[in-house]
C-alpha cells in the first residue's frame, strides 16, 4: 500500500500524486507501486528493496546525495493471545530514504511507528526538513519500544503471580515467548544504538545544531530502551531458572514418596508369594478354618497397605506436590 502526504497550509495532507516535497509511505508495496516510486525519485533500486528483507541489519548508506537509513522498529504480532506459542512482539526493518526535499518510508508490513509518527508531526515537521523528519521518526520508534517493554513487564509480572499459585505449562510457555521477544528487542536496540551513533557523525546529512539536539533526544530514548530491555531480560531469565529449579525440586519430592509407596506395595507381594510356594503353611490343612483364616489375613494386610497409600496421596495433594 502506498500513501502520499504533502505539506500544505502548515500541515501534512494526503495527496493523490507525487510532488517535489512529499512523504511517500510504503507498507507491503506491490511491484507496480515500487516502479512508480522509482520512476519519480530516480533513486537506486536497492534502496527500496533492501528494507523489505526482514533479516536486513540497521545501517546508514549514502549514494549520489541520496541517503538510506534502515532501522529496526517494534510491532505487535496479531494472533491469539491465549496461544502460548505466538510471540507477542517482534521487530522488523523500516527503511527511510532522503532525497531532494522528499522522504520515503518503506516497510514489509504496516507498522504502528509511522501511524503514531504521523499523528504527532502532522503540523510541526514538513518532509522538506528531511533531517528533523528522520530524527523525529527515530524518536517515535524508541518511544514505541519503551511502551511495549512496559506492557511486556506488566504481563510477565501477572504470569509470575499466577505461577506462584500453581505452576502450569501454559504460563511457563507464555513466559518463554516474552523471553524470546526480549531477546529480539535487545538485539535490535543494540544495532539501532550503533546506527544512531553513526548518524551523529555522518557528514553527508549536513546537520544543523537543532538537528543534533533532536538526534540526541532520540539517542537518549534508545539508550533507555536498551537498558530497560536488558534489565527485563535478565530478570525474566532469573525467573525462568528459578521456576525450573522449583519444578525439579517438586519432581524429586514426588520420586521420594513414590519410592516409599513402592516399599508398601512390596509387602502384599511378599505375603501372597509365600502362600504360592510349594510348602506347608499353618492352618492351611484345616479344611474348615484354614482357608478362611488365610483369606482374612491377606485381606487385612492389603487393606492396611491401601489405607497407608491413600493417606500418603492425601498428604501429597495437600502439599501441592501432585
Amino acid at each position: 500500500m502506498m500513501t502520499i502526504y504533502m505539506w500544505e497550509n502548515g500541515g501534512l495532507r494526503e495527496a493523490t500524486g507525487f510532488s517535489p516535497s512529499c512523504w511517500i509511505n510504503l507498507s507491503e508495496p506491490t511491484t507496480a507501486e515500487l516502479e512508480q516510486v522509482l520512476s519519480f525519485s530516480k533513486i537506486p533500486r536497492d534502496f527500496l528493496t533492501d528494507p523489505l528483507d526482514r533479516e536486513e541489519r540497521p545501517r546508514f548508506e549514502n549514494e549520489d546525495g541520496v541517503s538510506l537509513v534502515i532501522v529496526h522498529v517494534p510491532y505487535p504480532v496479531r494472533g491469539d493471545e491465549d496461544d502460548e506459542t505466538v510471540l507477542p512482539y517482534e521487530t522488523l526493518p523500516l527503511g527511510v530514504v532522503l532525497f531532494g526535499r522528499s522522504v520515503i518510508t518503506i516497510c514489509s508490513q504496516p507498522t504502528p511507528v509511522t501511524s503514531a509518527f504521523l499523528d504527532q508531526i502532522r503540523r510541526i515537521c514538513p518532509p522538506s526538513d528531511s533531517n528533523r523528519f528522520l530524527f523525529r521518526l527515530l524518536w517515535h520508534a524508541a518511544v514505541l519500544f519503551l511502551r511495549y517493554l512496559r506492557d511486556m513487564h506488566a504481563k510477565t509480572e501477572s504470569l509470575e503471580d499466577a505461577l506462584h499459585e500453581s505452576i502450569s505449562n501454559e504460563a511457563l510457555l507464555k513466559l518463554l515467548t516474552y523471553q524470546k521477544a526480549l531477546v529480539y528487542f535487545s538485539t535490535s536496540l543494540k544495532a539501532d544504538n550503533i546506527l544512531i551513533s553513526r548518524l551523529d557523525r555522518a557528514r553527508q546529512l549536513n546537520m544543523t545544531e537543532d538537528d543534533h539536539d533532536v538526534l540526541e533526544d532520540a539517542e537518549v530514548e534508545y539508550q533507555q530502551a536498551l537498558e530497560t530491555a536488558t534489565i527485563h531480560a535478565a530478570v525474566l531469565n532469573g525467573t525462568m531458572d528459578t521456576f525450573a529449579s522449583v519444578i525439579s525440586n517438586n519432581l524429586n519430592r514426588v520420586m521420594k514418596w513414590l519410592a516409599v509407596a513402592t516399599i508398601f506395595l512390596a509387602v502384599p507381594t511378599v505375603v501372597t508369594s509365600a502362600f504360592g510356594m510349594n510348602v506347608n503353611l499353618p492352618l492351611v490343612d484345616d479344611p474348615q478354618q484354614g482357608g478362611t483364616w488365610v483369606f482374612w489375613a491377606l485381606t487385612g494386610i492389603c487393606a492396611m497397605i491401601l489405607m497407608a497409600i491413600t493417606a500418603l496421596l492425601v498428604y501429597l495433594r495437600k502439599r501441592r506436590i501432585f
